[in-house]
């Protein structure tokens, strides 16, 4: 009897338990993921159907740029999701409209997607037939897009990631002009996006954060509605306020986003995504993932694998005479270049190009200013075998180096062995200028709201900066080089006509990027790189041929070589004068100013 006894009252626990659980179940939040993924799909039919209509009204009819205006908005309600799960089609849809050279086909594929429609409408200068092809290919994009979306499930990983780059997107490609370079529909559109954002968050997580912490929850859409306030009291493009819009609209949006996701606590990020998802804005010291720019064989490097590529760095026997060591051309005083129009190799005679800045070279996909080296890694090998520089093999390690006896235990405290070969040495170099980051400038720590120290000509410049003079359309916010946002899985490469000499009379035969395909379409092409710290890393231009950033913003605003009468048939700069009056480039150097942060100085 006791026995049963026994066995009834554990059996009784035990159903007391599994009640317990169910209910427990009963109570958890049921996320409709699939609300959320109809949504997108919902608009980016609609943004397809506003595109038949748009070839029913035509080039010139009455309500062709209210149609297109409509496709654009139904395609950025969809566009997290649609370009997440396909960013190449993604891009092609919503990208610029230029020529794309394919590397695995050697074909030249024309302009398409909703900015060439764009450009067709606004500048009239497209056949009808023309016109209609490209509604029809753009269409075709939106099919694929579509395609991926029905097929691929929405999921907390995949809404948590998608939201961040539209986020992203707005700092970087809405309010600056990218994606709608003539019509500026960026602005109202970014306010779309928002409101988009609102909408799906209302339809999956809400009700969660809510249970969790209402306040988050009223704080997050409230932020959201003053965003959209204020874009709508000012869509003019030229005169809009994107430094108070980014500071005190945009960034407290973000600080909540961040919030929401560890409170939900339903997805938690990797380390494979180009951002930390936990730094509270786009403008921290640790907002990007460096691992993500990092080759595989060398991420997460030891501290004593930094500090014997900080010894290597100065270290002259790393070439073949002993003549040249990185810190050569990179001075840590001189902003990590060297303040010359163009170095001296190893014999004395000027090197082709002008040395760039290594402060924060590591957040690109392309290295050398004709992008010939994917990887920080190849390019430093380059320097290596070039005989005008270190002129040394790869794989063959200089012993003389080791008389310094303190390398032997460096090389043994960071790798576990004295190297055989410069395998070592070269991660060793890489891993050390990896760490000379700067994102604490007077610029980040005023847009963060830490200080408030901007004066009017600063705001001002930072403003022509992001809109009238289109710098950030090429310079992309916040890392203010070409590494193209938000997937930064590819680094711009222009061409804009640099002149010569000084003078602008004459176009620069240093042809560029050109040397690899051998196409036209690439004459004169050079990476886009960073502007952080340009106060102090000048000459300017791969050539070195301006000594002041007077002389670079007369340039651009005279169209680059375009506008200075040089034939250039691929030049990707707008041709158009900029308009700018001398108070308004002054104001763009100021802001640029505010851009240093050399990591020597402390």
């Amino acid at each position: 009897m006791k026995s049963h006894h026994s066995f009834v009252i554990i059996l009784t626990l035990l159903l007391s338990l599994s009640a317990c659980k169910t209910d427990k179940t009963e109570t958890i939040d049921v996320i409709h993921w699939d609300v959320a993924q109809n949504y997108y799909i919902d608009n980016l039919d609609i943004a397809s159907k506003y595109l038949d209509s748009l070839k029913t009204e035509g080039l010139t009819g009455k309500n062709t740029k209210h149609y297109f205006k409509l496709a654009r908005e139904a395609f950025k309600k969809a566009e997290p999701f649609a370009s997440y799960l396909n960013p190449e089609v993604g891009h092609r849809a919503n990208g610029p409209a230029l020529p794309v050279y394919k590397e695995d086909t050697g074909k030249i594929l024309k302009p398409i997607g909703l900015q060439k429609i764009e450009e067709s409408i606004y500048e009239q200068e497209t056949s009808i037939i023309d016109f209609e092809q490209e509604i029809y290919v753009t269409k075709g994009l939106l099919s694929i897009l579509k395609g991926n979306m029905e097929k691929r499930m929405l999921t907390p990983q995949r809404f948590f990631i998608a939201t961040h780059q539209q986020l992203l997107r707005i700092v970087s490609l809405g309010i600056s002009g990218f994606d709608t370079p003539v019509s500026h529909l960026g602005l109202s559109e970014s306010a779309v996006s928002l409101n988009s954002l609102k909408t799906i968050y209302e339809h999956t997580i809400q009700s969660l954060i809510i249970k969790k912490d209402s306040t988050l929850d009223k704080d997050f859409k409230d932020n959201i509605t003053k965003a959209i306030q204020f874009i709508k009291s000012n869509t003019d493009f030229e005169t809009f306020d994107r430094f108070a819009f980014t500071r005190d609209y945009l960034n407290p949006i973000t600080r909540h986003w961040v919030s929401i996701r560890k409170t939900a606590a339903i997805w938690e990020p990797t380390n494979t995504e180009p951002f930390n998802f936990d730094a509270p804005t786009f403008f921290e010291s640790n907002s990007f993932n460096l691992n993500y720019f990092t080759p595989t064989t060398n991420r997460n490097p030891s501290d004593k694998q930094i500090a014997l590529g900080e010894k290597l760095f100065f270290d002259t026997q790393l070439s073949a005479n002993n003549s040249m060591a990185c810190v050569t051309c990179h001075s840590p005083a001189l902003g990590y270049a060297d303040a010359m129009v163009l170095n001296l190799d190893n014999n004395g005679n000027k090197l082709q190009r002008n040395t760039p800045t290594l402060i924060n070279s590591a957040f690109q996909k392309s290295f050398f200013w004709d992008g010939r080296s994917e990887t920080m890694i190849e390019q430093i090998s380059s320097v290596f075998l070039n005989d005008k520089e270190f002129n040394t093999n790869v794989h063959t390690f200089s012993e003389a180096i080791l008389q310094d006896t303190t390398y032997v235990k460096l090389f043994k405290d960071a790798y576990g062995q004295v190297p055989k070969n410069n395998t070592n040495v070269i991660k060793a170099l890489s891993s050390y200028i990896s760490t000379l980051n700067g994102f604490d400038s007077k610029f980040d720590r005023n847009i963060r709201g830490e200080i408030d120290t901007y004066t009017e000509e600063e705001t001002l410049g930072y403003n022509l900066f992001m809109g009238k003079a289109l710098c950030a359309t090429c310079h992309f916010m916040p890392l203010t080089n070409g590494t193209v946002p938000p997937f930064y899985n590819d680094t711009e490469k222009e061409v804009i006509g640099v002149p010569k000499n000084a003078d602008n009379k004459e176009n620069d035969t240093d042809l560029g990027f050109y040397f690899k395909y051998k196409e036209d379409l690439h004459k004169g092409m050079f990476k886009t790189p960073t502007l952080r710290n340009i106060d102090i890393t000048g000459p300017y231009m791969h050539n070195g041929v301006y000594q002041t950033l007077e002389e670079v913003l007369n340039f651009y605003n005279l169209g680059g070589g375009g506008g200075l009468g040089f034939d250039l048939e691929h030049q990707t700069l707008p041709f158009d004068n900029l308009d700018l009056t001398e108070t308004e480039q002054q104001a763009i150097i100021a802001y640029m100013k505010t851009l240093t942060d050399n990591p020597a100085v402390y």
